[in-house]
């Protein structure tokens, strides 16, 4: 016999249909940075990426979890219920609305966002920083967070680009992007300056007119290096506030990396 997931637990409300006024707010926080930014929520997908935040201290202002995912992972997923301000179940068309992948993972919390603003003395002047300017792809921003948190850097600058809450970006990051300590500045031109002020060494990366390879940088404490947009690389401005401009020897015929590849290198270096 189907064993029936203890609802009332949860103080689980259900939900019917997916044009319930709750799970068209949650699908736009999916879908929109503009209304995430706004309200300053956002949304988590999947058993796993949802326990992260749970750990990193948060609590779910609400849950969302289909019966199927109650029935296989009722025990992982209790303490997220518990702890969730309202837990939804919810059928298969409305895990569809919420969801951003091909197949939904069957459970999505609501949360509030952590303050990453502008403020710059949140760095440590000792501290080894890689430094994010107008990057596109969530893919690449999630990756480079999650290279970052992996070789033990003090955090990440990031300006410009796409949304730090959006869900490619904090699948791509496997939870780094919420442990990670990330200050989002207005603008990467005048945060240089700042940071250099501050006795920071400051690496523009680049592929063309560079003084030194990334073998060559200066690795002690007090670093920042600097990963461009996909397409154009850094702005001028930015590259020629920095302290110096690196770049990463290449052989073949390839004449740039992806943003992502070329930061972990660039961290790796900073890092070994």
């Amino acid at each position: 016999m189907r064993r029936i997931p203890r609802i009332r637990v949860y103080g689980m409300e259900q939900i019917t249909g997916k044009n319930n006024d709750r799970v068209k707010d949650a699908a736009k926080l999916v879908r929109s940075a503009a209304y995430r930014r706004e309200t300053g929520r956002f949304v988590t997908e999947g058993v796993r990426l949802c326990l992260d935040a749970l750990t990193t201290g948060l609590a779910p202002l609400a849950a969302f979890v289909t019966r199927d995912r109650l029935d296989r992972s009722e025990k992982e997923l209790a303490p997220l219920l518990d702890s969730a301000g309202r837990a939804f179940l919810i059928g298969g068309d409305a895990a569809a609305k919420l969801s951003d992948t091909q197949g939904d993972q069957g459970i999505f919390c609501v949360w509030q966002m952590l303050d990453k603003s502008g403020e710059t003395d949140t760095i440590k002047d000792s501290g080894r920083y890689i430094a994010l300017e107008n990057i596109q792809n969530p893919d690449n921003l999630g990756a480079c967070l999650r290279t970052a948190e992996a070789l033990g850097l003090d955090g990440a600058i990031v300006s410009g680009g796409c949304d730090l809450y959006n869900p490619k970006t904090l699948r791509a990051s496997m939870g780094s992007a919420l442990r990670l300590p990330v200050t989002r500045v207005d603008s990467m031109t005048e945060t240089v300056p700042a940071l250099r002020d501050r006795d920071f060494r400051v690496y523009a990366c680049v592929v063309s007119g560079y003084d030194m390879t990334v073998l060559e940088m200066d690795r002690t404490a007090g670093l920042v290096c600097v990963i461009g947009n996909e397409g154009n690389g850094l702005t001028p401005q930015t590259a020629a506030a920095c302290t110096g401009r690196l770049t990463i020897p290449m052989r073949g015929r390839a004449e740039s990396l992806n943003a992502a590849q070329a930061a972990a290198l660039v961290m790796w270096e900073m890092m070994r």
